[in-house]
């Protein structure tokens, strides 16, 4: 996919090693195609490294796609320097008033907190309210799906014993959606997160529907019947080396964790981590742009946005 991100951003060198395709913002004023404007309101401590994640995934359909980064106003971010921040990342007073065809929600390092008490909560909750009207569809992950949920749904978040860390085998509760087109009957998930919501919850409100599971790490993807939320527990977006750069970070810091299950071959840290989920991490994001982005938005965005329902479960 030709990605039309900042020529000077740290990602676009990174990905060039590993031969993806990345469109620069004078190449793409070039081609005459309007392409999907995306945010991504990236929550994670080390932004350079979830932005090459993500925009990995996002580069693998032939969509243009346009990227703005958006940070939160009154947070500042321990791991990114304020140089990166400035020249990368917008606030939401300067979107606002715009339309966008897609946004994503990243997990965030605050998931023992009760909501209320994350110090920016006021600042996100704002912005998910404002995407109801202003994005056609939207991908919540990690704790931001747990947030989403929870401010939307009123579904709560219980703490876990133990971290649920490692790869996860799932499969689909109902194959028919465009989201699991291409889909395998089981793929793998990386999850690492030390809270979960419950299936139990999300089937009492009739606005959700559980799309994916797994027997270990439990329920992956909820989605709004018609398609303009995806709430995704997991870390489909994750490179290989994520969970282990997690683990050994938190061994030096003596924090208890466990090795992440399913993950390194013969269990054995010392050997380089097996990658099982790629395929299925760029066929959800490609199909969630090409079904309930690309195929739902109008193509005028000053428009009202019209929003295609072909596909409620």
């Amino acid at each position: 996919m030709p990605i039309n991100i900042p020529n000077q951003l740290p990602a676009v060198e990174l990905l060039e090693k590993e031969s993806i395709f990345i469109m620069d913002e004078s190449r793409a004023a070039h081609q005459d195609i309007r392409p999907l404007k995306i945010i991504i309101v990236n929550l994670m401590p080390v932004k350079i490294t979830t932005e090459t994640d993500l925009i990995r995934l996002l580069s693998n359909t032939p969509l243009q796609i346009e990227i703005e980064f958006l940070r939160m106003k009154g947070h500042q971010s321990k791991n990114t320097s304020d140089v990166h921040m400035k020249a990368f990342y917008k606030t939401f007073d300067q979107l606002k008033s715009h339309n966008y065809d897609g946004i994503i929600f990243t997990g965030a390092p605050v998931e023992m907190l009760p909501f209320e008490e994350v110090t920016y909560w006021k600042e996100l909750t704002d912005i998910f309210e404002w995407s109801k009207q202003h994005v056609t569809s939207s991908l919540f992950i990690c704790w931001a799906a747990q947030a989403g949920l929870y401010h939307f749904f009123g579904v709560p978040k219980y703490l876990l014993p133990d971290k649920m860390f490692g790869v996860f085998r799932h499969r689909n509760i109902n194959n028919t959606l465009p989201i699991f087109r291409g889909f395998d009957d089981e793929y793998f998930v990386p999850h690492s997160r030390h809270s979960e919501v419950r299936e139990s919850d999300i089937e009492k409100i009739k606005a959700l529907k559980i799309a994916s599971k797994s027997d270990e790490s439990g329920v992956n993807m909820v989605m709004t019947h018609d398609g303009r939320q995806f709430f995704i527990t997991g870390h489909s977006e994750y490179s290989r080396f994520t969970l282990d750069t997690e683990y050994k970070r938190d061994l030096k810091k003596n924090l208890p964790i466990n090795i992440p299950a399913n993950y390194y071959p013969d269990n054995d840290p010392a050997k380089e981590p097996v990658m099982r989920w790629r395929g299925h991490s760029n066929l959800l994001i490609s199909n969630w742009l090409n079904y309930y982005v690309y195929q739902a938005t109008p193509y005028n965005l000053d428009e009202p946005l019209r929003f295609n329902l072909d596909f409620q479960i």
